[in-house]
């Protein structure tokens, strides 16, 4: 009977059973540690992308172990086939890293048939993950950029009062001075989870002496 985590190729199968069943395996798990990233997400836009490039990602990892198998110069082939081509998608948050090379692993381990250790992994990973969301040390990565212009520092007073109290976190990124004499300055804030975009905007604006305000997150623009 064909095992559930064989952790080697069943040879009594015929070779496309094997490979079928662990790119199904590599699929479900894969897909797996994609939904827990969407469901521990907590930005205010979700890279649709990124989540398809967690399970495609672990599928072509699969494919690519075993087309290597235990041949040394198939596995520096692909390592200088690999070399060639230049990534340069940048990734902003060190927890998606997380999240892509856990994916990669599964992927590289079922290429392998590690099942055992694969499953295994996935789900303790997925575990932490859902843990360290609902705890205290939860991150919040949905940091969007406040730019405005003032004529006097008295008005910057003012709006910090607004951005604290609008605001989780806050802090300064950039202060230009123009030619006539306006101060432009840009945060990085987090908004507080009843707070919207709108409500901040709408605050800085009926200060006299403000322009020019900006808030963006990701692809997104309110001004």
């Amino acid at each position: 009977m064909f095992e559930l985590f064989p952790d080697q190729p069943v040879y009594e199968y015929p070779q496309l059973v094997n490979i079928t069943y662990s790119f199904l395996w590599a699929f479900v798990l894969s897909s797996l540690i994609a939904i827990t990233h969407k469901l521990t997400f907590t930005g205010d836009y979700y890279p649709k992308n990124f989540f398809q490039s967690l399970i495609l990602g672990a599928v072509v990892t699969t494919l690519v172990m075993m087309a290597i198998g235990d041949s040394l110069a198939r596995g520096l082939g692909v390592f200088g086939a690999m070399a060639i081509i230049r990534f340069r998608t940048r990734v902003d948050d060190p927890r998606d890293v997380l999240f892509l090379f856990a994916a990669l692993s599964t992927g590289l381990a079922i290429g392998v048939y590690g099942f055992t250790i694969s499953f295994v992994g996935s789900i303790l990973f997925c575990l932490v993950a859902f843990l360290l969301h609902i705890s205290p040390f939860r991150s919040y990565t949905h940091h969007s950029h406040l730019s405005f212009t003032v004529q006097s520092a008295n008005e910057l007073g003012i709006i910090t009062n607004i951005i604290q109290n609008h605001c989780r976190d806050f802090r300064s990124i950039t202060i230009q001075v123009n030619k006539e004499m306006a101060t432009r300055y840009q945060y990085a804030v987090t908004l507080k989870e009843t707070v919207t975009k709108d409500e901040l905007i709408n605050a800085i604006k009926v200060i006299e002496g403000v322009s020019q305000i900006k808030l963006s997150s990701n692809e997104i623009v309110s001004s």
